[in-house]
């Protein structure tokens, strides 16, 4: 498995916290509904863009190696550059 530029993702990143979806809450009054409501159709319009990017997944011990080998060689790298 060669490694370059590419993100390494864990699938912790993909969970996101939604406990607060569930609370109740009341909303009371004409003017406190239209906040609500123009609240929510603003986010919807405001969605984050979702960019596409190449992963691959470390699955074996040995792919687990050679990657941390990979990425002390860029940290080495990176540390002699800056010190040049």
């Amino acid at each position: 498995m060669k490694y370059s530029r590419k993100a390494i993702l864990t699938k912790e990143v993909f969970l996101m916290a939604t406990s607060s979806i569930t609370k109740n809450f009341v909303i009371s009054g004409k003017e406190q509904v239209e906040m609500f409501v123009n609240a929510i159709e603003e986010s919807a319009k405001n969605r984050p863009v979702r960019t596409p990017i190449n992963v691959e997944f470390i699955e074996t011990e040995d792919e687990l190696r050679e990657f941390m080998r990979f990425r002390e060689k860029k940290a080495k790298e990176k540390l002699n550059a800056s010190n040049g």
